[in-house]
Order: C-alpha cells, then sequence, then structure tokens
C-alpha cells in the first residue's frame, strides 16, 4: 500500500510561532488566552487538522471531553479531506515520522481520548484502531 503524505500545513508554522511566545507569529493578541489563540488559529485556516487537534487537546487537558470531541471530530474530517487529495484511498500507511501528518494523526487520538471519556467506546475503540494500523509511532506517541 502507498504511504500517504499530507503537504505543509499552513498553520504549522504559527504554532510554532505560538510556542515561542509573542511576536513571533502568532494570530491571537499575545495578552490573550493559549485557547484563544488556538481559536483564532483554526478560524483563519480552518482546514488545518492541526488547529484543531490543539484544541482538541487542550479540551481534553482542561476537563471538556465534549468540547474535545467536537474540536477532534473536525479535524479528523479536516484531515480526512487532506488524505483524499493527496491521493489517499481509504487505507495505508500515514507515518508520523511525516511531520505534516501529525495533525490528522494528533487530531483521530484526540477523537479516540474524548470518545473514551463520554462513553463512545465503539468510537474510541474504532479510532485508537485507525490510529495503529495508520502509525504505530502516532499511536505510542499519543498513548494509544
Amino acid at each position: 500500500m502507498p504511504v500517504t503524505h499530507l503537504p505543509a500545513d499552513p498553520a504549522a508554522d504559527i504554532v510554532a510561532g505560538l510556542l515561542a511566545g509573542p511576536g513571533h507569529g502568532s494570530v491571537a493578541d499575545p495578552s490573550s488566552s493559549p485557547v484563544a489563540a488556538l481559536e483564532s488559529l483554526a478560524a483563519a485556516h480552518p482546514a488545518s487538522s492541526l488547529a484543531w487537534a490543539l484544541l482538541a487537546e487542550a479540551a481534553l487537558d482542561a476537563g471538556a471531553p465534549v468540547t474535545a470531541y467536537a474540536y477532534a471530530r473536525t479535524g479528523y474530517h479536516r484531515g480526512l479531506d487532506a488524505l483524499r487529495r493527496a491521493g489517499w484511498r481509504g487505507q495505508g500507511p500515514i507515518p508520523w515520522s511525516h511531520v505534516p501528518n501529525r495533525g490528522f494523526l494528533r487530531a483521530l487520538g484526540a477523537l479516540a481520548h474524548a470518545a473514551r471519556v463520554i462513553g463512545e467506546d465503539e468510537e474510541a475503540v474504532r479510532c485508537a484502531t485507525f490510529l495503529r494500523e495508520s502509525s504505530r509511532e502516532a499511536a505510542e506517541a499519543l498513548g494509544l
């Protein structure tokens, strides 16, 4: 099966800037919260799986699993769209080692975690299995 490599995510450079602090590519007011900055990022780049995955992870960390589920599902579907445009046909490796793939893989991992927390056990198993089949390295990195 062919390996799928997504193109660069335009939000990735901005994420790096957000992590570096104010004045390094932030899309939000430096005085705003990290979540507000991520929301601005997702609004500026709605096709970015990475932006949605980061929002989902932040919501999980904040104890808001329903919000995390919604963010993760958005990132997952945006990622499926990008994968299909990149030639993916519903199966095959999506390597974690290719950094642009990480947004989709993180969204999928967050979806598995959020689904488990809200009691969607079948979906949690399905998403975790999909993640492992796509990239064992991603599953390990994301605790699945």
